[in-house]
């Protein structure tokens, strides 16, 4: 995929591969080494995400832009990806044009999202949000991922303190989202807060 990809991006004019790696931590070097205007990141890497790899750049603040291209539709990737700041977000199903013209918006400063994603946000923004909230289906383990978002843990930090896999806090993160009807970790818990649904072990709320 990743060759295809860059055989592709090479094939225009107007655009040139600097660099290619397959994880994370490689991916961080390598960007802080080149400084290229847009680096395409997908979520699943080995290791540590993509989403992780997006958050560790904008922590640094360098000026390169992320375009997120992935397999995955799911609303919560697509929020967190956002939260994070990315520069786009484009599924794997578009075509060469539209990531040509992805990156090219990117590297302008335009921000760029697959239009089947956008569609599906849409229809989720219009549901009622008495259909879509549901704190009380979170599982005990969603509880406690859900807290410790509360006090601005990374996916990783909340990996080492649950003894869990960077893979499987995302998941529950998607579980929590989807469950509390929430774009954002930040919304997420500012409803949970409202609702009196987040607590943590001692019964008080975090924070207070």
């Amino acid at each position: 995929m990743r060759e295809g990809t860059a055989q592709l991006l090479e094939s225009a004019p107007d655009l040139h591969v600097v660099g290619e790696c397959g994880t994370a931590e490689e991916g961080v070097a390598l960007v802080d080494r080149l400084a290229p205007d847009v680096a395409l990141v997908d979520i699943n890497l080995p290791g540590a995400s993509g989403l992780e790899l997006a958050r560790d750049l904008a922590r640094r603040r360098l000026p390169t832009r992320v375009l997120v291209v992935s397999a995955y539709d799911d609303q919560a990737y697509v929020a967190e990806a956002l939260q994070i700041g990315v520069g786009g977000y484009l599924l794997k199903t578009a075509s060469g044009k539209e990531l040509l013209d992805a990156v090219r918006l990117v590297a302008g400063g335009m921000f760029v999202l697959d239009g089947t994603v956008s569609s599906r946000l849409s229809r989720r923004r219009r549901a009622p949000l008495s259909d879509r909230r549901d704190p009380d289906a979170l599982t005990p383990r969603e509880g406690e991922v859900l807290a410790l978002l509360s006090e601005g843990r990374s996916n990783k930090e909340i990996a080492k303190q649950l003894c869990l896999g960077v893979r499987t806090v995302e998941s529950h993160v998607s579980n929590v989202l989807a469950k509390l009807g929430a774009a954002s970790r930040a919304e997420a818990i500012a409803y949970a807060l409202r609702s009196g649904s987040l607590r943590r072990d001692d019964g008080k709320t975090p924070g207070v």
